[in-house]
């Protein structure tokens, strides 16, 4: 199935049409939480109880959406987060994710599970001009992350993000119904589910075998990348992270952070920011929303570190909802993903688009200019 992009009105749009594309099983890897999905589904309810309060009797035609971030200006508030199979999702995968960021004058973060090593990566989107981050994993500790440090060093990425809350992976019992275990092997079973789900996909199918059937007549890119099964295992400690500090030159990032008291270790390790994030909910079921804990992080360490913020944001407003509450940035995730599923590098664009859409709309209806202006007294916290 092809969709046109301009028939994706909203992130919703997108999530029903990435439904229709691709086997059930990618759907559902993109779509899925761990357990209950309890944290996933409150992730969102979070942004829909912080009420918005308007200024009357201004006129704003043009408000600026622009950012700086670690001496980078970004076009939107918004990033486009690491997500692992992205390189089985669409033919354009990882490249294409980064291409349409780049388009639109954002960020994006590869993962070390994306399935593209960052020297190919960095060989398809020009470092010099966009900013692009990278996303550590460590399934075998040390040994794994200092030869990866250096390499996307030398490939040119401008920031470090380092995922903290993967010790095992979450239980997403969506995947293990469709076939996506985790281990080696895949039994008689799964396997034959995956078989019909691939049958019942057929266009999603000829592109990706004419794909895989291209790449393979390419020269294959130098460095490995992390396999998806070990990106869990071996957790980082906030040793490892000043080890890391004292490798990396760049800006440093955590990416898991739901405490003040992790903020503050954070800083302590020296990062120059965190990301406050449950992992879109797929991993520890019940962890707090992570728009219930963004205002006591950010007026904690606000002033000493770039808060950046994800899981739960499908609209505009929710941007700038997050925005109001403390962060500097967001990421995103399942929406360009369902963005891709759906058309490709295409739909991730579209998606950015709606964003900046939604974000200049809300801000004029809020009556304020900028979202450097953007502060509590937008916002109601209490609804």
């Amino acid at each position: 199935m092809s969709i046109n992009p301009s028939r994706i009105a909203s992130v919703e749009d997108a999530r029903k049409f990435a439904a229709r594309s691709v086997p059930r099983a990618l759907f559902d890897y993109v779509d899925g939480g761990a357990d209950d999905e309890i944290t996933m589904t409150e992730n969102i309810t979070a942004f829909r109880r912080i009420g918005l309060i308007p200024r009357m009797g201004v006129r704003i035609t043009e408000p600026n959406l622009s950012i700086e971030l670690f001496g980078r200006t970004l076009t939107l508030p918004v990033i486009l987060a690491p997500c692992g199979l992205v390189n089985v999702m669409h033919p354009d995968g990882p490249k294409g994710v980064a291409q349409a960021a780049a388009s639109r004058g954002v960020a994006s973060v590869l993962s070390a599970v994306a399935g593209i090593s960052p020297e190919a990566m960095a060989n398809a989107v020009d470092t010099s001009s966009t900013p692009m981050w990278f996303q550590l994993y460590s399934p075998k500790g040390r040994s794994d992350w200092e030869g990866l440090v250096d390499r996307v060093a030398t490939s040119g990425y401008t920031a470090l993000v380092v995922t903290l809350d993967t010790p095992v992976l979450g239980n997403r019992e969506r995947d293990g119904r469709n076939g996506i275990l985790v281990g080696s092997q895949v039994g008689i079973r799964s396997a034959a589910t995956l078989a019909l789900q691939v049958a019942g996909r057929p266009t999603w199918a000829a592109r990706m075998a004419t794909a895989t059937l291209a790449a393979r007549r390419s020269p294959r890119p130098s460095g490995p990348t992390v396999g998806l099964v070990a990106a869990g295992g071996s957790p980082f400690t906030w040793k490892d992270i000043r080890e890391i500090r004292d490798r990396w030159t760049g800006p440093l990032l955590v990416k898991g952070v739901l405490s003040v008291a992790d903020a503050r270790s954070a800083i302590d390790s020296g990062c120059n920011g965190v990301i406050v994030s449950n992992h879109g909910g797929r991993q520890l079921d019940g962890a707090p929303a992570t728009m219930s804990v963004l205002p006591e992080i950010a007026e904690a360490v606000g002033s000493a570190t770039t808060v950046l913020v994800d899981g739960g944001v499908r609209r505009g407003s929710d941007v700038v909802k997050a925005l109001a509450a403390g962060a500097n940035a967001v990421l995103i995730g399942r929406p360009y993903l369902y963005g891709l599923e759906a058309a490709g590098a295409a739909g991730v664009a579209r998606i950015l688009d709606i964003f900046r859409r939604d974000i200049e709309r809300t801000l004029v209806l809020l009556g304020c200019p900028t979202v450097a202006n953007l502060d509590r007294q937008w916002i109601d916290l209490k609804n």
